[in-house]
Parts: structure tokens; C-alpha cells; sequence
């Protein structure tokens, strides 16, 4: 359909500039029967609009409002009235006839001023896996933004238990020197362990004491209202358009330095969209609002009921650290740290570890088997000195001679009792006998009187020559010639 505007272009042409119709059609980029058409037209006149189609609805669309403004009836409710006062109709028209002149309304929102130290606020974001180690871990990040300033903490971690999450908190405190009035979070479990609508939330308890201990309050979001912190929210999306799209790292270990330069080049330097400061400078107006830290620290651990297996090895997060081997078998209790795992019995401290974030670890302190590993050799030296005590009453008279004489009494111990299997206890007894005589205290004396004697008792024996110059000593008998004579006839 040709507009008012096209129409008078061509009668301009036509008339007034006296174009033929092909003139016109090249000057306006038309085709020249189209041209030709409206130049036999007068007078402009629009197309006729469309005879709206008649609806099975239309004889009801009267009832529907009404229903309507009374109560928020849903599609299908308005369908099974219609159908009681005789429609015969489909569903679907009634439904999209519902959603016209019904539309869905647009959530107005407040929008939240602060002052300088008054609140911050917490969230977790995730950002697919990371190499940790030998395996891959979800990669967590936390944010906590000051919603004055703006200026932002970002942390990355591999977990979101309590133990990391309120170890984030306390370095943000320390990155920022103070602590606001109030933290503004989700309903997260490590916070908030119940929150239903119109009844007071159930704080954690651990996190109800870290807040007393650092001195905020807690305010946690209605359900499934995102906007009630929404400069942590936004925060968490400008963290990943910003830094994460794209950012190539190998290994967890490089992230967090180059999270903390991103903070200090980019992030609280930047012109903020909202309020056209740079959150560096309006942190300058919010430090002194902010609460003193504590000096004294919290015990973020969190505590875990463990037993110690055969191999004295308790488990943590699919990885195994030891405790001393006398503790094997027993209830023990777990402090679990972000940076390190503490291990107790009665109240004290029998094992420290280094957190691995790796997967199936076994961490091993050297000092740990060492008791079990004595134990075991004190077993092994008195079986020992058993063997060799019941060789003959005159054992221990040996012993102690070879004690006091040898530096290594326990390795000539250990001979003379091997020698039981080659000679029988018999030999061996006659043996300490003669070197307690002879006052020769020593495994290689008693082996060479059992060899001696050995040699002595056998009637004959190979030739055994103990020098290799023996055999430059031989003497032997001078060749007989005749023989040669004889059988040549002397010839």
C-alpha cells in the first residue's frame, strides 16, 4: 500500500516538473506500472481496513473483563466459566484474549540509598571448573561490594563451605580496614538455615557469633528477591563480562593474584555507571564511617567428628591426613580450616596438616608412624635376642662380651643366629664356647671354628688351595722319555 507521502511525490513529478511516467519512475526508485497506476488516481484514498472477523468470544468478552476486575481468574479458570454459561469455543482464544487485556505487570522497584559505612553486600558467584592439582574443581568466587562506594572484594575459591566463606569475610575486612554496620546477604545455608515468608529468618549460629565478634548485623533478602542486593548482584556479572570472559588461567594458584590487580587497575578505578565517581575515591569518604576491626581473631573452623582408620588416616573432602598410630581406630575431632586441618583427641592437638584442595591425597606427617615403626623393631630385636638366648646357657655370657667389645652387637647377633639354620644349635653352642674361651668376641670368629670344624669331620674333600701363589709352589716329576723310544724301535 503507497503512504500520503509517495503519492504526492508523484503527482509533484507528474504535474508540476511535467516527468513522463518513466522519468518519475527512475527519479523515485518505482516501478512504472505502479507509477502509471497512481497517476490515474485524483484524489489519495487509504485502503479500506479489514472487516474484523467475528469471534465465538466476542458475545462474552464483556463477562471476561468483569470476571476479571473482580478476581485474578487465570486462562483456564476464565475457560471452565465460560463453558457453564454456554460457550463452545476453544481454550486457546480464551487465553490469549485473557493475556491482551490482562498483560503482565512490570515489578517496580525502590531504589536503595546507603550511607558511607552503613551496610555492604555478600554473594557467591560460579564460574564453571578450574584445574586444581591432579583433578578439576568448581570455581567459586566471593564478592562483597560496599554499597556506598562501591568499592568491591573479590576472592576466588574451590568450595563455599563455612570455613571459606567466613575466612573471605575477614580478609575483605582486612582489605578494607573496618567493618560496615550491616551485611546484606542471600539466603545461603551458611548463613541462613530457614527463611519463610512473614516469619523472622533462622540465622546460622556460627555466623550469628562471627557477626558478633566483628561487630555487624545481618539483613537476609526476602525469597526469591534478588534486588533487594543488587549492587553485589551486579557486581558478581560485571566480575564475569569484565574478567572472567576470556581469561586463560592453568592452574587456581594464578587466579587470585590477578583478581587482586584487576581490583587495583580496573574495578574500583573505573567511572561507576551509577553514581559517575570512581569507588577508590568515594571509598575515601566511607573509611571513616567503617568499625574498627577486632584484634582478636575468630575460629573459623568448621568442626567434624571423625574416626581414624587401620592405616591411622582420617578422611576430609576425599582426601586422607594422618595422625599419630596410636590413635588408629579412635572417635577424633576434625578442625577443618581453608588453609589447614587440625586434628584433636581429648582437647589437644595431636595433628596439623596443610589443606589440599587436590583429590585422593593421602598427606603423611614423618613423625606419625615413627612409634608404630619402633614398636615394630623392638618386636623384631626381641625375638632376637630369644633365638640367640636359647642356643646355650652360655648365650648371655657371649652377649655381653659382644656388647662390650662391638659397636654392631646387634649385626653379629643377627649372623651367629642365621648360623643355626646351616649348623644346628649344637655346633653353634660349642662354637660360643671356644670364643668365650679364647675370649673372640665376634660372628665371623664363630662362622670360621663352624667351617673349621665341619672340614675336619668329613673324610675327604675337594683340594682347596688358599693362596694363589700355592700354585707357583708345586713340584713336579720330571717327564719319562723312553716311552718313545720303545714304540719307534730307537729309530
Amino acid at each position: 500500500m503507497l503512504d500520503y507521502e509517495t503519492y504526492c511525490k508523484i503527482r509533484d513529478h507528474l504535474d508540476r516538473q511535467n516527468l513522463t511516467i518513466a522519468q518519475t519512475a527512475r527519479a523515485l526508485g518505482m516501478d512504472a506500472r505502479t507509477v502509471a497506476k497512481w497517476a490515474a488516481v485524483e484524489q489519495f484514498q487509504p485502503r479500506a481496513c479489514n472487516t474484523p472477523r467475528v469471534s465465538k468470544l466476542d458475545a462474552f468478552k464483556g463477562q471476561i473483563v468483569r470476571w476479571l476486575d473482580t478476581h485474578p481468574y487465570s486462562g483456564q479458570q476464565i475457560y471452565q466459566r465460560l463453558r457453564e454459561v454456554g460457550f463452545d469455543g476453544g481454550i486457546t482464544i480464551v487465553k490469549d484474549y485473557v493475556q491482551r487485556i490482562r498483560p503482565r505487570p512490570v515489578q517496580a522497584f525502590l531504589k536503595l540509598s546507603f550511607l558511607p559505612g552503613e551496610a555492604a553486600q555478600v554473594d557467591w558467584g560460579e564460574y564453571g571448573t578450574i584445574t586444581v592439582g591432579a583433578t578439576k574443581r568448581r570455581l567459586s568466587f566471593f564478592c562483597l561490594v560496599l554499597c556506598f562506594s562501591r568499592r568491591m572484594y573479590l576472592e576466588f575459591t574451590v568450595s563455599q563451605t563455612s570455613e571459606f566463606f567466613l575466612a573471605c569475610h575477614e580478609r575483605a575486612f582486612a582489605a578494607f580496614g573496618g567493618v560496615p554496620q550491616r551485611l546484606i546477604i542471600d539466603n545461603l545455608k551458611s548463613a541462613v538455615l530457614q527463611r519463610l515468608a512473614g516469619v523472622a529468618p533462622v540465622f546460622n549460629g556460627r555466623y550469628l557469633d562471627f557477626s558478633r565478634h566483628w561487630g555487624f548485623e545481618i539483613s537476609a533478602c526476602n525469597v526469591r528477591s534478588g534486588n533487594e542486593k543488587g549492587r553485589v548482584e551486579n557486581g558478581v556479572g560485571y566480575v564475569k563480562k569484565n574478567f572472567l570472559a576470556g581469561l586463560e588461567l592453568a592452574d587456581f594458584s594464578a587466579l587470585n593474584p590477578a583478581a587482586t590487580l584487576w581490583l587495583d587497575t580496573v574495578a574500583n578505578v573505573r567511572l561507576h555507571e551509577s553514581t559517575h565517581q570512581r569507588p577508590i575515591e568515594m571509598f575515601e569518604q566511607e573509611r571513616g564511617a567503617l568499625k574498627p576491626l577486632n584484634p582478636n581473631g575468630f575460629d573459623l573452623a568448621r568442626i567434624i567428628t571423625v574416626r581414624a582408620n587401620k592405616q591411622f588416616r582420617v578422611a576430609l573432602e576425599a582426601n586422607h591426613y594422618s595422625v599419630p598410630a596410636r590413635y588408629a581406630g579412635r572417635s577424633l575431632l576434625l578442625k577443618a580450616y581453608d588453609d589447614r586441618v587440625c586434628v584433636y583427641a581429648d582437647n589437644q592437638l595431636i595433628a596439623r596438616h596443610v589443606r589440599s584442595m587436590d583429590r585422593h591425597q593421602d598427606i603423611e606427617d614423618p613423625q606419625h608412624p615413627k612409634a608404630l615403626l619402633e614398636q615394630r623393631r623392638s618386636a623384631r630385636e626381641q625375638r632376637l635376642l630369644t633365638q640367640f638366648l636359647a642356643i646355650s646357657p652360655r648365650a648371655q655370657a657371649y652377649r655381653a662380651g659382644l656388647e662390650a667389645k662391638r659397636v654392631d652387637a646387634r649385626a653379629h647377633l643377627r649372623k651367629i643366629v642365621a648360623l643355626l639354620e646351616m649348623h644346628g644349635c649344637d655346633a653353634v653352642a660349642r662354637a660360643l664356647d671356644d670364643g668365650l674361651e679364647l675370649q673372640a668376641f665376634s660372628a665371623e670368629y664363630i662362622a670360621h671354628i663352624l667351617a673349621a670344624r665341619r672340614r675336619t669331620g668329613e673324610a675327604t674333600g675337594a683340594l682347596q688351595l688358599t693362596r694363589g701363589a700355592d700354585l707357583l709352589e708345586l713340584e713336579l716329576p720330571a717327564p719319562d722319555l723312553s716311552i718313545y723310544n720303545r714304540q719307534t724301535g730307537g729309530l
